[in-house]
């Protein structure tokens, strides 16, 4: 009697936890939920791009500072500004420590130049000619390829049917992403009436044109899988193997049995329907056509990143294409069941941001099919790695005068700079920390926060 109430209890929860793990290694279907398995070449970008999201808040704030109407107007190196009123800016706006804005300036003498001015006698900031012409670089290269910007913002309105329809907002969060001007409202939606429609609830609308070519609506990896297809068929290999399939490449260290080897290939044969089909109208109860609706938002997702300049975008800004996508309201845990696809990294703003990479497009953290705009913007980031010790920092620090208390907000302030950078001996120190990890941005990423992410 005493064994049989014993057989009925339910087991130690470590050992059904082993239980479950066992059961789930044997499935030979995709877990719904992994482990985030990290990428160092993914998180060596997040690094970089660090920097340049502090540098372009910076420069932001000196133009705003020279006028109020220099961000429409553009403006160069040439613009100095009292750098007591961009420390204030810094910290009201973009909620930086005292010392941090005089730190990340004195750390990049490259892109930031510090002079005591000759007329005022007070210490000013600007851009270097060099930083100066890396943006300029940039924008001639957003100018340059302004029909293959419109072309990919129509395939992205055609991302969401059935109305193929946005709101402005949203698109403009995503300017920097697609390579679209800042004023792209105007130069490029009201500027092309057969082209696109802006509504009065600011909404921008797709227009059918006769001039849009025939594969407008072929997603990239379709062309890629065709490609590859061709190129690297081989002898008695089925169509069929090849024809939904995703291009994947997993993680350092992901741990890939037996098991989920068979559910991957079982899941790269399962059909679905483009991302640019309308299935509003589709019987959806069967669990065979949720794995299908599944999958195709894995084509949404892969086709989003595949029309921005650099294959990749933060997951805030991918949230607010939930709907048009199709993707679940787990967002970041459904990204994460396909890391051979993409991945996540959380680098930024103290784990706060979530920046969502196409594998494929990458290879050993440079992007395999490089555009003009990815090459402008790898000109001030390589600018921005420069190390201090590489620039005249002698002559600055002369140029600066007494302008070390106004830089770091007081005399102790300054005293502290001033150590840091100087030493006690009056020269330069020997090893100047090069790292921008001082304090994370909290309000230099322009865009939103965390929606619809578990």
């Amino acid at each position: 009697m005493l064994r049989r109430i014993a057989a009925l209890r339910p087991p130690p929860p470590g050992r059904a936890a082993a239980a479950a793990a066992g059961y789930a290694s044997k499935s030979t279907s995709l877990p719904q939920k992994q482990q985030r398995v990290r990428d160092h070449a993914f998180d060596g970008i997040m690094e970089v791009q660090k920097r340049v999201r502090r540098f372009l808040a910076l420069h932001s704030l000196i133009l705003y500072a020279a006028s109020p109407t220099a961000l429409a107007g553009g403006g160069g190196g040439a613009v100095s500004v009292p750098f007591s009123r961009l420390g204030a800016l810094a910290r009201r706006q973009l909620s930086l420590a005292p010392l941090d804005a005089g730190r990340f300036l004195l750390r990049h003498p490259h892109a930031f130049h510090l002079f005591l001015h000759p007329v005022h006698r007070v210490l000013h900031a600007r851009l270097t000619p060099r930083a100066a012409s890396a943006l300029r670089l940039e924008a001639d290269a957003i100018a340059s390829s302004l029909p293959v910007t419109i072309l990919r913002l129509r395939k992205l309105l055609l991302l969401a049917p059935p109305h193929h329809r946005l709101r402005l907002e949203h698109i403009r969060l995503l300017r920097r992403d697609f390579g679209l001007p800042d004023d792209f409202a105007d130069s490029i939606i009201l500027s092309h009436p057969a082209l696109f429609r802006l509504t009065p609830d600011q909404f921008v609308e797709f227009v059918p044109s006769p001039t849009d070519p025939p594969g407008l609506t072929v997603a990239a990896v379709e062309r890629a899988r065709e490609q590859h297809y061709r190129e690297h068929r081989a002898p008695g290999a089925g169509e069929e193997d090849a024809r939904f399939a995703f291009p994947t490449r997993f993680p350092p260290g992901f741990k890939i049995g037996k098991y989920f080897r068979i559910a991957v290939w079982k899941w790269q044969r399962l059909p679905y329907a483009s991302p640019y089909a309308d299935v509003s109208g589709h019987d959806l109860r069967s669990l065979e056509a949720r794995r299908r609706m599944e999958k195709r938002a894995v084509a949404g997702v892969h086709e989003l990143l595949s029309l921005t300049v650099e294959k990749r975008t933060t997951l805030e800004r991918l949230a607010l294409f939930r709907d048009a996508l199709g993707v679940p309201k787990k967002i970041k845990e459904f990204l994460l069941k396909y890391q051979g696809i993409f991945y996540i990294s959380t680098r930024g703003n103290q784990g706060k941001l979530h920046t969502v990479f196409l594998r494929e497009a990458y290879y050993k953290g440079e992007l395999v099919d490089p555009n003009e705009m990815y090459l402008a913007r790898r000109r001030l980031e390589e600018l921005l790695m420069l190390s201090p010790e590489k620039a005249n920092l002698d002559r600055m620090f002369t140029s600066m005068g007494r302008g070390w208390d106004e830089l770091g907000g007081g005399r102790h302030g300054g005293a502290e700079l001033r150590e840091e950078f100087l030493g006690d001996t009056g020269g330069r120190k020997g090893s100047i920390k090069a790292d921008g990890d001082d304090g994370e941005e909290s309000g230099e990423e322009s865009g939103v926060e965390s929606l619809y992410i578990e």
